[in-house]
C-alpha cells in the first residue's frame, strides 16, 4: 500500500478504477487502497479508466477516458453536449437514481453539518418530490452570445469553469421555442452587420467591443408567451425593426426589450431596461395543490426581465403549496416572509393568513411584489425593501408585542445571516418554515434555530426543481418546543 501521507500518484498517471461513490457535485468517487479519486461523469457501479489530472495528499482528481463497464444506473443521455457543457452534470443517471443521491445530499448535510441524528432523520425525512417529465422544465434561461474559431456568431452556454462558449440551441432542459428565438437573433446579427466595415455586432468579452452580449428567454408556463430581452453593450441596436421583424414573427414571442449593460464584468445584467415591442411584462399563474389535487387556489405573477421567478413552474407549485402546509395557516396567523423575491411565496400565504410582511433586498422584485399583491387583491401584505438581516430587526424592535405566528425563510445560497437567525429565535414564531437551494447551508442554519431545544426539526422534504442536475431545493418546518 501506498503511503497517505504522500501524494502517491503522479500527474497523467493512468489507472482503472470501480466508482463506489457520489460527491456532492455529482463526480464520481473511486478507491485504490483506500485512496479517493474523485472522476466527473461517471456513475457508481461504473468500472473506468481514467488520467490523473491533480493529486493531493489524501485525495486526487482525474479525467475520464473510458468507460470498461457501465454502471446499471447509467443511460444514454440526450444531450450530445452535456459533458462539454456542464450544466447538467448528472444527465447519464437513470432519474429514480438522481432522486436517491438528492435525498442523500440532504441527508448527509444534515447529519454531518447540523449534527442530527440519523434517528430522527430517517423519522422525519420524506421522500423527494420528483417530475413526471424532468425535460425542457426551465421557463428562464441566458445565453452568451460570441464567436466560434471559424468566426461564425455562435448562441449556448459557457463550459464548466471557463468563458468558452459551448454553441447549443436546443437544450434538453430549457424551453423548446427557445431554439427559434436564438436562430433569429443570430440571423438579425449577421444580416445588420453585413457589409458595415467595423460593426461586428456580437460582443467580445476579451476586447470589451461588440453589442450583442446575450439573450435572456422567459416562458410563461400558463399562457406559453416568450419574453425576449438582448442584454447589449450600448443603448440601441441597429437595424431595430428588423430586429422586431425576426422575433415578433416567432407566435411564442410576446415581449421583446434591451437591456444595457457596458460594464466589463461578468454580471449579465445592466441596470436599464426598455421595451421595445409589445408588452413590459408576461404573467403568469401559479396553482396550489393538496393531496395531488388541484385547490382551485392560485396567484398571478407580472414577471418582468429583472424578476426573481423560480425557473422550473411544475416543481414551484409543489415547493410553495408545500411550503403552505407546513406552515398550517388557519386565517388568523401574522406571517413573515424573508427574502420574498416579488411575493411569490408571499401571495400564497396571504391567502390563508391574517396579514403577511415580506421583505426583500432588490427594489424591483419589491414593486413586483406590491403590484402582484393588488392585482389578486390581497391586500393583507405589507412589503419592505433592504436587507432580512436589517429589516427584521429594526421591525421587531419597534413592534415587540406584536405575535408573530410563522416566518418562512427562502435564501440565497450562503443561507440566512446571523442577525437574521437571532431575531427570528427572539421573535419565537409557533412555525419556521425554511426553504432552501443549499444543503450545506440549510444545515448549518438549522443547527443555530435547533441547538438550543426550543425548535424541533419536524419535517423534511427535498423538492427536484432542478433535474439532470446537482442542485436539490428542501423544505423544512420547524415547531417551536414549550421550553
Amino acid at each position: 500500500m501506498k503511503e497517505m501521507n504522500q501524494a502517491p500518484w503522479k500527474k497523467n498517471q493512468e489507472l482503472e478504477l470501480r466508482i463506489e461513490d457520489l460527491g456532492s457535485e455529482g463526480e464520481g468517487i473511486g478507491k485504490v487502497d483506500g485512496f479517493p479519486f474523485f472522476v466527473k461523469d461517471t456513475l457508481p457501479g461504473d468500472v473506468v479508466k481514467v488520467t490523473v489530472m491533480k493529486a493531493k495528499k489524501n485525495m486526487a482528481f482525474a479525467r475520464l477516458q473510458k468507460i470498461i463497464s457501465p454502471s446499471p444506473d447509467r443511460i444514454t443521455p440526450p444531450c450530445d453536449v452535456y459533458r462539454s457543457c456542464g450544466g447538467c452534470q448528472i444527465q447519464a443517471m437513470d432519474y429514480k437514481r438522481q432522486l436517491a443521491f438528492k435525498r442523500d445530499k440532504v441527508y448527509n448535510c444534515l447529519k454531518r453539518i447540523g449534527g442530527f441524528e440519523e434517528a430522527l432523520l430517517d423519522r422525519i425525512m420524506q421522500a423527494p418530490v420528483g417530475m413526471e417529465d424532468p425535460r425542457h422544465y426551465r421557463c428562464k434561461a441566458q445565453y452568451p452570445l460570441g464567436r466560434d474559431k471559424e468566426g461564425r456568431a455562435i448562441a449556448g452556454f459557457y463550459a464548466g469553469h471557463t468563458h468558452s462558449i459551448i454553441p447549443h440551441t436546443d437544450c434538453e432542459i430549457g424551453a423548446a421555442e427557445n431554439k427559434a428565438v436564438l436562430e433569429a437573433v443570430l440571423e438579425y446579427a449577421g444580416e445588420a452587420g453585413k457589409g458595415k466595415k467595423g460593426n461586428d455586432l456580437i460582443y467580445n468579452e476579451a476586447t470589451g467591443e461588440g453589442l450583442l452580449r446575450h439573450v435572456l428567454i422567459r416562458k410563461s408556463h400558463a399562457t406559453g408567451g416568450l419574453m425576449v430581452c438582448l442584454i447589449i453593450n450600448g443603448e440601441q441596436v441597429p437595424d431595430q425593426e428588423l430586429l422586431i421583424g425576426k422575433l415578433s414573427a416567432i407566435p411564442e414571442v410576446k415581449s421583446i426589450s434591451l437591456n444595457t449593460n457596458t460594464e466589463r464584468t461578468n454580471v449579465i445584467m445592466g441596470r436599464k431596461t426598455r421595451t421595445i415591442w409589445g408588452e413590459e411584462t408576461i404573467e403568469d399563474t401559479l396553482r396550489l395543490w393538496e393531496k395531488g389535487k388541484l385547490t382551485g387556489e392560485e396567484v398571478r405573477y407580472r414577471i418582468s426581465p429583472n424578476s426573481f421567478f423560480q425557473v422550473n413552474p411544475v416543481q414551484t407549485e409543489q415547493l410553495y403549496s408545500l411550503a403552505l402546509s407546513y406552515a398550517e395557516l388557519t386565517g388568523n396567523e401574522t406571517v413573515w416572509d424573508l427574502y420574498c423575491g416579488l411575493g411569490s411565496i408571499s401571495l400564497f400565504l396571504a391567502q390563508r393568513a391574517k396579514k403577511v410582511y415580506g421583505v426583500e433586498i432588490i427594489p424591483q422584485a419589491i414593486e413586483d411584489a406590491k403590484k402582484n399583491a393588488e392585482d389578486n387583491s390581497l391586500l393583507n401584505t405589507e412589503f419592505f425593501v433592504g436587507k432580512a438581516e436589517e429589516v427584521l430587526p429594526a421591525w421587531y424592535e419597534k413592534n415587540p408585542e406584536e405575535q408573530i405566528d410563522v416566518i418562512v425563510v427562502d435564501p440565497p445560497r450562503k443561507g440566512c445571516d446571523a442577525a437574521c437567525l437571532s431575531t427570528m429565535l427572539q421573535m419565537a414564531p409557533k412555525r419556521i418554515v425554511y426553504v432552501s437551494c443549499d444543503p450545506a447551508t440549510l444545515a448549518r442554519d438549522l443547527k443555530i434555530l435547533c441547538e438550543d431545544g426550543r425548535y424541533e426539526l419536524t419535517e423534511v422534504t427535498p423538492v427536484d426543481m432542478f433535474p439532470q442536475t446537482v442542485h436539490v431545493e428542501t423544505v423544512v418546518l420547524l415547531t417551536r418546543q414549550n421550553t
